[in-house]
């Protein structure tokens, strides 16, 4: 319960923003339109396995947006923390873990409707693909950086390395798994690179012929990682 009234505290002010929302999805539909177009002819490369790059092009753009969405997740903690808003929660009655798992589920919440949005817009171009499950997928690699993010906010507590972590793991992990290029046209060590890339887990699960073990491992490491980020939160209340 304490989890359900923080997280609707959180999407209070979110719904306040709804130009977020508006520029999170700028970005997505310029990949959708610039990749589409640049990559479209991709798909006759003997083994590409697909005849439309658009169908092939959208779960990509989802996943990628869920990992550059959710990777910020940790900026709304330092805020509260700066704020005091942190400290005093922590003298009233509400469950400890739900202090930081209210983060992540509005991002989960929040990720849900920007791949949505997304997935009808490719639907609308023409795209085919299985909506429901990619959308899950999305929403679990999400909670795992979200959560990864949280966990660093809480033990740097510094913007600076959350902006730079950001930059640093989001185009190395998109384009080191199959969001863009099929995986058996990859050379070989991104292919070894992919096969423990989380991103890579996602699209295996969010794809045609939905990857149940690739999903398996995917629910498994956001369970871990919010189980950490709730970890490093009691780390925090024992140095305040």
């Amino acid at each position: 319960m304490s989890t359900f009234w923080m997280t609707a505290r959180r999407l209070k002010v979110f719904v306040r923003q709804p130009a977020v929302l508006f520029i999170m999805l700028i970005q997505p539909a310029i990949w959708l339109f610039l990749f589409g177009n640049l990559f479209r002819r991709v798909v006759e490369l003997p083994g590409f396995g697909t005849g439309s790059y658009l169908d092939y092009l959208v779960p990509g753009v989802v996943v990628m947006s869920a990992v550059s969405s959710n990777m910020w997740s940790g900026m709304g903690v330092l805020e509260e923390i700066d704020r005091g808003t942190m400290n005093r929660f922590l003298i009233t009655p509400v469950s400890r873990g739900a202090i930081l798992n209210a983060a992540v589920v509005e991002q989960a919440i929040s990720t849900t409707l920007q791949s949505l949005i997304i997935v009808l817009l490719g639907m609308a171009a023409g795209a085919a693909f299985p909506g429901v499950p990619l959308i899950v997928a999305a929403v679990l690699l999400g909670t795992v950086f979200s959560a990864f993010s949280n966990t660093i906010g809480m033990l740097v507590r510094q913007r600076e390395t959350i902006i730079g972590l950001n930059t640093l793991l989001l185009l190395p992990l998109t384009f080191l798994s199959s969001a863009f290029i099929a995986k058996d046209l990859m050379p070989g060590w991104m292919q070894a690179v992919a096969a423990g890339n989380p991103v890579n887990w996602a699209l295996q699960a969010g794809r045609s012929s939905p990857d149940l073990t690739a999903g398996a491992a995917l629910l498994t490491l956001a369970a871990a990682m919010v189980w950490l980020s709730t970890r490093t939160f009691r780390t925090y209340q024992k140095a305040v």
